[in-house]
C-alpha cells in the first residue's frame, strides 16, 4: 500500500508509474521501457534541433525532457526512494544521458520539479512578488503580481494530460482527494500555497489550477499602509478597534486582501491572548505568539469523517478564547458564531460582500441555512457585532485598499444596518461618516480613544 500510495505521488494520476513496479531492483521490471523511451530520442547533449509539430507546439527539447521524466519515474518507482534531489540525481545518472557536470545540476532540478514540485510554474511561485497563479489550459497561464491579471510568457505545459497529473499530485501532497468521483479540490500545501483544482468534465476541456502564494511572514499595518492598502491615520484607527477588543467583520469581494488585513490585525492583539482560529483551509498566520489553527476536512471516500467549519466553531469554543477568529463566513456557522459574540467571546472573521451595507444582507442569507429566521438573525446581529471594515480592488491599478468602516444600529423595523462611520479616499484622506460619533462611543466603553479624527 506505501508503495502504491508513492507511485501515485510520483506519476500524478498514478498511471505508467505504478504498472510496471513489482517490486524489483532498478534496472529490472521496466528498464527495457526506460530504454525505449530514451533511445527514441536524440541525445539532450546533440545539436540544437527545430521544433516538431506536436499538440500544444511542444518542442523536441520538451519531449526529451518528458522522457527523462517517465525514466526517473520509472527508476524511483522501482526503488521506492522518496523523490529527493540525491535520489533524482542518482535515477537520472543510472539513465546515462550526455550531460555535463552544470547541465546535469539544472536537469536535476527541472526533473524534482516535474516530480514533486509544480513543474512549469516553479519558477513563477518562487518569485517574490507573484501573488496569484492560474492554469486555464496548457499553453494559457495567467500570473498577478499585486497589479492585475497577465498572461504568463514562456510557462506552458506538455499537453493537457500534464496538467492533470500536476493538479493530482499537488493534492496528494496536501493530503486530499482528487479523482472523477471528487472532481475538485479545495487545500492548503506543506508550503502554505491555496491549491484549488477541478478535474473535466466540470472544467471544459482542462483541468484548472488555481494557486494563490502564502507569503513567508504577514504583512504588518505598516508595510500595508506603505502600499497604500489605507492611510496612516486609517491603521492607527483599526490598531485603537483592535486594543479596545471589538468585534467585526471585514468583507470584501475575492482576491481584495481580507485575510491579508486580518492577519495584520490579530498581530497586533495582546501577547497573553489566546487566539482560536477556525479554517476551512488554513490561511491565516498572524504574528503572534499565541494562535491555535483548526482546519475542517472533507468527508473520505466512503462519505464519512467529515468535519465542518460549524463543527470547528463549536469546539474552539471550549479552547478557551480570548479571540474567537472565522476565517471565511460562508455558511450556517454564522449562527454558531453569532451566538459566541453574544456571550462575551471578542471575535473577528471575513465575509464575501460587495460593500460593507450588504453586509446584514449576506448574514441574513448564511442565517437561513442554520434555521434561523430573519427577526432572530438580526436581533443577534445588532447585539454580536460591532464594526465591518469593507475593502476593494480598484479596476485598472488592481490596487486593494480599505475604503470605510461601518457601524452597526438597528432601523425602525428591528433590523440591523450599517452606517458609515469612516471613508477612506483613493488619495489617502478620511471623511467621517454618520456613524463616526457611535465608533468613537464604542472605543470610550473600552477605555481606547482614538488617535485620528478625520476631518
Amino acid at each position: 500500500m506505501v508503495r502504491l500510495r508513492r507511485t501515485g505521488f510520483l506519476g500524478g494520476s498514478g498511471g505508467s508509474a505504478g504498472s510496471g513496479s513489482s517490486g524489483g531492483s532498478p534496472g529490472r521490471g521496466d528498464g527495457g521501457r526506460e530504454r525505449r523511451l530514451l533511445r527514441s530520442l536524440p541525445p539532450l547533449g546533440g545539436p540544437p534541433e527545430a521544433p516538431r509539430p506536436c499538440p500544444y507546439g511542444r518542442t523536441a527539447r520538451e519531449e526529451r525532457t518528458a522522457a527523462l521524466v517517465d525514466a526517473v519515474r520509472l527508476r524511483l518507482a522501482e526503488s521506492g526512494a522518496a523523490p529527493t534531489d540525491g535520489s533524482v540525481a542518482a535515477a537520472l545518472r543510472a539513465t546515462r544521458p550526455p550531460l555535463g557536470g552544470d547541465e546535469v545540476l539544472d536537469t536535476v532540478r527541472s526533473l524534482r520539479a516535474e516530480l514533486v514540485g509544480a513543474g512549469p510554474l516553479d519558477r513563477l511561485l518562487a518569485e517574490p512578488d507573484v501573488t496569484d497563479v492560474l492554469v486555464n489550459g496548457p499553453d494559457e497561464v495567467w500570473v498577478d503580481r499585486g497589479g492585475g491579471l497577465h498572461r504568463a510568457t514562456g510557462i506552458r505545459f506538455a499537453d493537457a494530460e500534464a496538467v492533470r497529473r500536476l493538479a493530482h499530485r499537488l493534492a496528494t501532497a496536501a493530503g486530499r482527494r482528487l479523482d472523477d468521483a471528487r472532481p475538485w479540490v479545495d487545500a492548503r500545501l506543506p508550503d502554505g500555497t491555496r491549491l484549488h483544482a477541478v478535474l473535466p468534465p466540470i472544467a471544459a476541456g482542462c483541468t484548472h489550477i488555481s494557486l494563490r502564494v502564502c507569503r513567508p511572514r504577514p504583512f504588518t499595518l505598516a508595510e500595508l499602509v506603505a502600499g497604500g492598502a489605507l492611510p496612516p491615520g486609517g491603521a492607527e484607527l483599526l490598531a485603537g478597534i483592535l486594543r479596545a477588543r471589538l468585534s467585526l467583520l471585514i468583507s470584501g469581494g475575492t482576491g481584495t486582501g481580507k485575510t491579508t488585513l486580518l492577519a495584520a490585525l490579530l498581530g497586533l492583539a495582546g501577547p497573553d491572548e489566546r487566539i482560536v482560529v477556525a479554517e476551512d483551509s488554513a490561511e491565516l498566520q498572524p504574528a503572534h505568539p499565541h494562535v491555535v489553527r483548526l482546519q475542517s476536512r472533507p468527508p473520505n471516500q466512503e462519505g464519512l469523517g467529515e468535519l465542518t467549519l460549524r463543527d470547528l466553531v463549536r469546539q474552539a469554543l471550549r479552547m478557551r478564547p480570548d479571540r474567537l477568529v472565522i476565517g471565511e463566513v460562508r455558511g450556517a456557522e454564522v449562527s454558531d458564531l453569532l451566538a459566541a459574540l453574544n456571550t462575551g467571546h471578542g471575535g473577528c472573521g471575513t465575509v464575501h460582500a460587495n460593500t460593507a451595507a450588504d453586509v446584514p444582507v449576506r448574514l441574513e442569507a448564511l442565517g437561513s441555512l442554520a434555521g434561523l429566521d430573519r427577526p432572530a438573525l438580526h436581533s443577534q446581529l445588532r447585539a454580536a457585532l460591532d464594526l465591518v471594515v469593507h475593502l476593494v480592488r480598484e479596476p485598472g491599478s488592481g490596487r486593494r485598499r480599505v475604503t470605510e468602516i461601518h457601524t452597526l444600529v438597528g432601523d425602525r423595523d428591528g433590523l440591523a444596518v450599517t452606517t458609515p462611520a469612516v471613508e477612506f479616499t483613493a488619495e489617502g484622506g478620511m471623511v467621517l461618516g454618520a456613524g463616526w460619533a457611535r465608533l468613537v462611543g464604542l472605543l470610550a466603553a473600552r477605555g481606547v480613544s482614538p488617535a485620528v479624527r478625520p476631518e
